[in-house]
């Protein structure tokens, strides 16, 4: 089910366009307020999710680049695998492909993922995020969503 890296594609595309834009628009550390509980605020992750690891010294890019590169070829695999009537699994693994595809281009050229969204409520921030990690978010959501049958059976109709 190879058709399904549109997706893949499109999440990279849109990940790296606004990371792109934020860059070439904001200063780092800038915040720009979008609306209530919403800002644009420019960062730099060295670490993992949740800035995880951000201090560890250099290593964790490698080990990070080398831990997404791994999950995107075993995703694929899976992806080329999955059956034609498995489409919501099929849209959840190619959007959590978009992402760590998105933001392993950017440990790899870059060293630290650009993040950008900020949420927050009252003086409570969540940590900043980018258009990959949403990806990935969504991806693992439909994922779930589709083991638990929220959407509906998945399994082929017997005849």
């Amino acid at each position: 089910m190879l058709k399904w890296l549109w997706l893949t594609l499109l999440a990279v595309l849109l990940d790296q366009g606004s990371k792109l834009a934020v860059d070439a628009t904001m200063l780092l550390y800038e915040s720009v307020p979008v609306m209530p509980y919403f800002n644009l605020t420019y960062v730099h992750n060295p670490g993992a999710a949740f800035s995880f690891l951000s201090e560890a010294g250099g290593w964790q890019r490698w080990f990070f680049s080398g831990l997404a590169l791994t999950i995107s070829v075993a995703i694929t695999i899976w992806l080329a695998k999955l059956q034609k009537h498995e489409h919501l699994l099929g849209a959840s693994l190619a959007l959590v492909l978009g992402g760590a595809v998105g933001n392993l281009i950017d440990r790899v050229a870059y060293g630290y993922v650009i993040d950008f969204i900020d949420v927050y409520y009252g003086s409570s921030h969540f940590p900043a995020f980018n258009i990959a990690d949403a990806a990935i978010n969504l991806g693992v959501f439909l994922m779930l969503a589709e083991s638990f049958g929220w959407f509906g059976s998945t399994k082929k109709e017997q005849g």
